[in-house]
């Protein structure tokens, strides 16, 4: 009877205690119900930044002293560590000297000396001005105290900003810098547009800053946009006279002689001297600078005679002991008129859609001297705006299937060869480059390049290439803030679509 009373009072007071915290529950719910409904997001993050900025301003309660190149910059180990992972460990672990130090000595180079205060009250403000002249600098010291923010901000202003690098002499200094610290993204993007303007590029004083290592790679590789080998050749030319300058007044005599024979040997080797004309090969001759050199330019002046007069022996011994010495028979992506054509939209805005442009122009069918000046022709027929396919109706051995309209949108190019090899079984190769124009801060430029080998022959005709350019990009929704804002447009209204078409045999 004890027990049994004993366990229904038990239960009586479990069942009060669960109705009181439902009732507490159900409360506080409806309170923070009400709360929710009642309450406002204040955002006051400004008047708290000032707030910090003005310890900087004003010098107020710091405890570290940092000293640049003899200017002392007070500041607070809390900003710096919270900002930087270098700082934190320098000023928070023992086994750092600075840790104990109320005042600190950086070493920075002269470049990034000058804008240390700047770099630092970003630290305070989050706040800095970035432009193509310090751009450099700021990367440099975010890279050097692992500023994470810091360095995305001038990587996305470097991806933007990269015609007016080239314009104002400091694309190379970038290409050189992003590839040493293993920025590959805007490394590959200044690459890119170096070998896809390398004539541009090649006119600025920056051209002469070109790292031996960096500029020997470009030259290995055969997507390099140049109007024919001989104006590569005279760039170079330009390349070794800067360093002829430079080394002037740090080597003796000898010394510079040893060292640009040296230099000429590195970067006129990938040249790709049989890709010049007979023509040109002789007029080389009597240049100074193969006059100077002349033992080593008469072997590479005879490889081009090799290929143009067809001695297959020496040209299979040249592919087989030179490193990359296939490379030297073939084509770049040339621009002279014997390769390429230029094809423009005017107006494109007022262009219909699925509406199509053509250009018929001509080729050189082989690139050797021997073979003649026997020439081809090309229909190239562009789709800047999509692709309409009509209903039809197609005829097969079960009888007639009707195929609907249909609609693609994409940036097609269709190239069609108008005279392939008449014998059934052979075929003809050749390398094609669609060169794209862009516009950047004002500067024209080849943005973009598709380049694929294809073979044409009586029954491979014509060759589609789709998806050229991001159709939403060409062609933004009418009523975008982006609709006559395409990168892919140039022209003093930004209303021309300008490609070049590159077709060269592929040896």
């Amino acid at each position: 009877m004890l027990r049994s009373t004993f366990r229904w009072m038990t239960g009586f007071s479990r069942m009060d205690t669960n109705k009181e915290t439902e009732e507490k529950t159900n409360i506080s719910n409806n309170v923070e119900e009400s709360e929710n409904s009642d309450s406002i997001e204040v955002d006051n993050s400004r008047t708290v930044l000032l707030k910090i900025a003005t310890l900087y301003a004003e010098r107020l309660m710091n405890d570290i002293c940092l000293v640049v190149d003899g200017i002392e910059y007070p500041a607070h180990r809390l900003i710096l560590c919270a900002s930087s992972d270098v700082f934190q460990v320098m000023l928070m672990s023992p086994q750092w000297s600075e840790s104990q130090e109320s005042r600190v000595t950086l070493q920075e180079t002269p470049q990034c000396a000058p804008i240390f205060s700047e770099f630092l009250r970003y630290f305070y403000t989050g706040q800095i001005k970035i432009n193509y002249g310090v751009v450099l600098p700021i990367l440099s010291l975010a890279d050097k105290y692992n500023v994470k923010d810091l360095i995305s901000l001038c990587l996305d202003y470097m991806q933007n900003h990269i015609a007016l690098a080239a314009i104002h002499c400091t694309l190379v200094s970038w290409l050189q810098y992003t590839s040493n610290c293993g920025h590959h993204n805007i490394t590959q993007a200044c690459q890119n547009f170096i070998k896809w303007n390398l004539e541009l590029v090649a006119k600025t004083a920056d051209f002469g800053n070109f790292d031996l290592d960096i500029l020997v790679s470009l030259l290995h590789q055969s997507s390099l946009v140049i109007k024919d080998e001989m104006t590569l050749y005279k760039c170079l030319e330009s390349w070794l006279d800067h360093q002829a300058n430079r080394l002037n007044t740090q080597l003796s005599h000898d010394e510079l002689e040893v060292t640009l024979k040296q230099l000429v040997i590195a970067v006129m080797t990938p040249v790709r001297f049989p890709m010049m004309s007979p023509r040109q090969l002789a007029e080389l001759l009597l240049s100074p600078l193969t006059q100077k050199y002349k033992e080593f330019f008469v072997e590479r002046l005879s490889i081009g005679m090799s290929f143009h007069s067809n001695q297959l022996h020496k040209i299979k011994e040249v592919c087989l002991n030179e490193e990359d010495g296939a490379l030297l028979f073939e084509p770049r992506l040339y621009t002279v008129e014997t390769h390429s054509s230029l094809l423009t939209i005017q107006n494109f805005h007022s262009l219909p859609s699925y509406h199509t442009r053509t250009l018929v122009f001509s080729s050189h069918s082989c690139l050797a001297e021997y073979a003649g000046d026997r020439v081809c022709e090309w229909i190239v027929d562009i789709y800047p705006k999509g692709v309409w396919f009509k209903k039809f109706f197609l005829i097969v051995w079960q009888g007639t299937v009707e195929m609907p309209e249909h609609v693609k949108r994409s940036v097609r190019l269709s190239l069609t060869c108008k005279e392939p090899p008449i014998n059934s079984g052979t075929d003809m190769r050749v390398k094609i480059g669609v060169l794209i124009y862009g516009l950047q801060d004002g500067v024209e430029h080849i943005t973009r390049v598709t380049e694929v080998i294809h073979r044409f022959s009586q029954t491979e005709r014509v060759l589609n290439l789709d998806d050229l350019l991001p159709f939403d990009e060409l062609n933004p929704q009418q009523g975008s803030p982006s609709e006559t804002l395409s990168p892919f447009l140039v022209g003093p209204n930004k209303d021309m679509l300008k490609l070049h078409i590159v077709i060269s045999p592929a040896n």
